[in-house]
């Protein structure tokens, strides 16, 4: 399965979020696309319309299993996708912004 490491991540890489509410809630990566795993299927035409067409899909969880699934799916989709190593703990812990959605400091829950 494809992977990417949080470092090789640059401002701008389009990235999916599939971590729950809650998680979300707590802290997020700006500018991510959130839909939950419980509700990817239903909400798959969200993705098709908000990823970019000559790009990569970069999909993150809390620490990789739930985005390996996503990612995995896609790749059978046709998409180019890749599963974000260690997922949002370690891109917390790169020092890489966590935020909520009124934009103040977040945390990874």
């Amino acid at each position: 399965m494809p992977t990417v490491e949080v470092a090789d991540l640059k401002d701008g890489d389009f990235l999916l979020d599939v971590r729950e509410n809650d998680e979300w809630q707590a802290g997020h990566a700006e500018g991510a696309l959130h839909i939950p795993l419980s509700e990817f299927v239903a909400r798959f035409g969200e993705l098709t319309e908000a990823a970019p067409q000559d790009g990569r899909v970069n999909v993150v969880c809390r620490s990789g299993g739930r985005s390996a699934q996503v990612t995995m799916y896609l790749a059978q989709q046709g998409i180019d996708a890749a599963n974000v190593d260690g997922g949002m703990q370690v891109w917390a812990a790169a020092g890489r912004p966590v935020v909520t959605d009124t934009g103040e400091a977040g945390f990874v829950l």
